[in-house]
């Protein structure tokens, strides 16, 4: 293993701790509708678990509207009870074969506890990326302890490492800072 291929492996676990909290930040409901938002809800077809857009199209009708339209007949009581049941406060209603689901207005308190939600998924990714700069780190060190490298290459290593954890975490800042705007706008 070379400094290159600890620098390559750190960057792309990076990557993918990005890639968690995005995910992460998309399943937290803002005021706007987003059909993102019923990913996490799963519906019984035929004796499994299914996610709803497994069984369903989902798509927006509105900025505050989802609509879910069932591909079966027998899935939309089932699908509106399933999203009914979530603990996304959302409350469907069945219009035909169409089941429309609108996004409550959230109140200032709400808003705040879900910002307080928002920085602590991005303090779990900075913590996430700064375990992955040790791991890197601590690599690099065991290939200079083995003597496969020497200490210029060690702490040039050592400072790749870090530059690309300072990106990755500025990164982090501004999906939060993006992400509890759009909460807090009205």
């Amino acid at each position: 293993m070379s400094t290159a291929d600890i620098k390559k492996n750190a960057e792309a676990k990076m990557a993918k701790s990005v890639e968690a909290l995005k995910g992460e930040l998309q399943k937290i409901r803002t005021g706007r509708a987003h059909p993102g938002i019923l990913d996490q809800v799963s519906v019984d077809y035929y004796g499994s678990m299914v996610p709803i857009s497994q069984v369903a199209n989902v798509t927006l009708l509105d900025a505050r509207t989802i609509s879910v339209q069932p591909w079966e007949k027998g899935m939309g009581a089932k699908i509106e009870k399933a999203i009914r049941e979530s603990d996304l406060g959302l409350n469907p209603s069945a219009q035909g074969d169409l089941i429309r689901v609108p996004m409550p207005p959230l109140t200032e308190e709400r808003r705040r506890d879900l910002t307080k939600v928002v920085r602590n998924a991005g303090e779990d990714a900075k913590v996430a990326v700064r375990n992955l700069r040790r791991d890197a780190n601590e690599q690099a060190k065991k290939l200079l302890k083995d003597k496969e490298i020497g200490e210029d290459d060690e702490r040039r290593s050592l400072d790749d490492v870090q530059k690309l954890t300072d990106r990755v975490i500025a990164e982090i800042d501004k999906l939060i800072s993006a992400k509890e705007a759009e909460i807090m706008a009205v």
